[in-house]
């Protein structure tokens, strides 16, 4: 079968949400395009922007590497990845991958870790939240140091954004999370053009979110991409509920194409409108550990609450 849209080269991915065949250069240069309108859609990066990628290694953050590096000269770009302190997992070969492909793209990369921020690995504040009787999650513990330790890198080597590798699966996951939970505050904040909620976050983009999980796949494995596909031995304790809207919402994809991308869209079309009529959002309150933003009626932000209940601290105080 021939490609859809060139007609000439012989189709190697078939595109359920579009009904098209794409050879190999067709599907390539359609995420691009669709990564550079989703930036220019949302005026994600503006010409005095230098941006601070954050990097893991595995397909995502190839595919965000290999195309913002054609979308900003070097000198606006540089990587960081964190260590996470898991055994088998984020092993130090995948991050000298990253780091070689990164370099033959012009770009920096910066490598750091949770135990450099906080004294401990994740495996060890793990342990010692079990022993402690802590009931809270591996996730929940990483997601927030990893939050954290981006924005205050980011402040630090001084971006003006910070882009992460979330695609269109994680946005939609995340997106119905926060209606099952009625918290339309996470919900608007998740739009790209939420406005920030105090000085200290280094605004975030996420040049990804309108590709597929599975496209981000098939454009590493077309690109030749060595990326990390070891799963992280805590994946088991990921939240359930999250794991059923995963489930539901790939099956709906099944039934009929297309269901996330439309999903994503109305969710930003409503984000937009209730912004439009909600006004500026109130600003965060600082937390009195870390002088970082924390929630509302909040005394301590997560991250801290979380490394004091292990007896553990920031071993690097953001600046």
């Amino acid at each position: 079968m021939k490609c859809s849209a060139c007609g000439v080269k012989e189709a190697v991915v078939s595109q359920p949400h579009t009904g098209r065949a794409l050879c190999d250069t067709c599907f390539l240069f359609d995420i691009k395009e669709r990564v550079r309108e989703t930036a220019r859609r949302f005026n994600m990066i503006g010409e005095s922007d230098r941006v601070m990628l954050a990097v893991s290694g595995g397909k995502d953050s190839f595919v965000l590497l290999d195309v913002l590096s054609e979308l900003l000269p070097a000198e606006r770009v540089f990587a960081l990845s964190i260590i996470e302190g898991i055994p088998g997992y984020n092993r130090l070969e995948d991050i000298e991958k990253l780091r070689r492909y990164a370099k033959e793209r012009g770009v920096d990369l910066i490598v750091t870790s949770i135990k450099e921020f906080t004294g401990m690995s994740l495996a060890e504040i793990v342990r010692v939240a079990r022993e402690r009787g802590i009931g809270v999650s591996a996730c929940t513990f990483c997601g927030g140091l990893r939050r954290k330790i981006i924005n205050t890198c980011a402040r630090m080597l001084g971006a003006t954004k910070t882009a992460t590798a979330h695609n269109l699966d994680d946005e939609v996951q995340t997106a119905i999370l926060n209606l099952l939970r009625g918290d339309i505050g996470r919900l608007l904040r998740q739009h790209p053009n939420a406005p920030r909620l105090s000085e200290k976050f280094v605004q975030r983009i996420k040049p990804l979110r309108y590709v597929y999980e599975w496209e981000a796949t098939m454009y590493s494995y077309l690109k030749g991409f060595r990326f990390q596909e070891t799963e992280c031995m805590y994946i088991v304790e990921s939240p359930t509920l999250r794991a059923r809207v995963r489930k539901w919402l790939y099956m709906l994809e099944r039934e009929s194409p297309g269901t996330m991308l439309r999903v994503l869209k109305a969710v930003d079309k409503l984000a937009e409108r209730l912004l439009e009529l909600h006004g500026r959002l109130p600003r965060l309150p600082q937390c009195s550990v870390c002088g970082e933003p924390t929630s509302y009626r909040r005394q301590y932000c997560k991250v801290c609450e979380l490394l004091m209940a292990v007896g553990a601290k920031l071993a690097v105080k953001p600046q």
